[in-house]
């Protein structure tokens, strides 16, 4: 091998080339999704089509009323917010979704050191909150015109400048810290 070969090959090497594609990506989010979390449908609302809109809207930063109207052959938005008013047992959400997280955390962390960090992330809430939202009402310092929000916590690592979420919890109005970590003999994250 020349030089000049030995530095082409560094180069395509350090070449950040994505590893999945979009779509690839797509199916693995859902693939979890459905692996994980369990949510009963009805009529032309199947599970894995309330992901896929769930998704799309989520990572082009949409409502789920656009992203309804922008999709072709899919439920209507009122459809979809029927469906997801089902869930009502935030800590069963909460524990599907650190199961989800732990089922696709790579090989490669399990192994050595690591650095850990933890965010406080803060979602303006206005209204007046029913007795089952009102535990997770936070409240804070004005921003955006008010002082109560939606709180989680996210525990994460951080390998080659890139970040993977071991786990979410949500903020309890009552919790007495932002967060804990504990690490059980299983392998289980917890915050």
């Amino acid at each position: 091998m020349t030089v000049s070969s030995l530095e082409k090959t560094k180069r395509s090497e350090s070449t950040e080339e994505p590893i999945l594609t979009d779509s690839e990506t797509l199916d693995q989010v859902i693939e979890c999704l459905v692996e994980n979390f369990s949510i009963e449908t009805q009529g032309v609302c199947d599970q894995k089509t309330l992901f896929e809109i769930l998704i799309h809207a989520a990572s082009s930063g949409d409502s789920i009323e656009n992203t309804a109207k922008l999709l072709k052959n899919v439920p209507t938005a009122n459809d979809i917010r029927y469906h997801l008013n089902k869930i009502n047992n935030f800590e069963e959400l909460e524990a599907q979704i650190n199961l989800a997280l732990k089922s696709r955390i790579p090989l490669g962390l399990k192994k050595g050191c690591l650095k850990i960090a933890i965010d406080l992330n803060l979602i303006c809430y206005y209204g007046k909150p029913t007795s089952e939202e009102l535990p997770y009402i936070y409240r804070s310092q004005a921003k955006s015109g008010t002082h109560s929000f939606y709180a989680y916590a996210t525990l994460y690592v951080i390998t080659k400048n890139k970040r993977v979420t071991l786990a979410v919890r949500g903020v309890r109005q009552l919790d007495t810290s932002v967060a804990i970590i504990t690490y059980s003999a299983s392998g289980c994250y917890a915050i």
